[in-house]
């Protein structure tokens, strides 16, 4: 089982495990974590899930699609490592992955 270290906009740091092939929004909404509403359901409406993602990790999945970069644009907090955590979905190739709650 892949797991995922998330680290909330307070700082704290929590790893979870995930099903291979679970995305960041579900897994965080799942688990209570602040910061991830998931409005949309995974729906990639709504931008609620925004996630930064740093090397390694990041060249170890697909790039965000331009629907997901178009709304990415809508957040004041968006970066280079900007992606919607409904669109991240893990992978064993991912474990141990670190996720950052803006």
């Amino acid at each position: 089982m892949p797991t995922v270290r998330f680290t909330t906009p307070q700082g704290d740091v929590k790893e979870i495990g995930a099903s291979d092939g679970e995305n960041l929004m579900k897994i965080a909404v799942q688990n209570g974590l602040p910061g991830i509403e998931g409005e949309c359901g995974g729906e990639m409406n709504c931008a609620t899930c925004h996630v930064y993602i740093t090397e390694p990790w990041k060249s170890r999945m697909r790039s965000a699609s331009v629907d997901e970069n178009d709304l990415l644009e809508f957040d004041d907090k968006v970066c280079a490592d900007s992606r919607l955590g409904c669109q991240v979905k893990v992978t064993a190739a991912l474990d141990g992955m670190d996720v950052a709650i803006p």
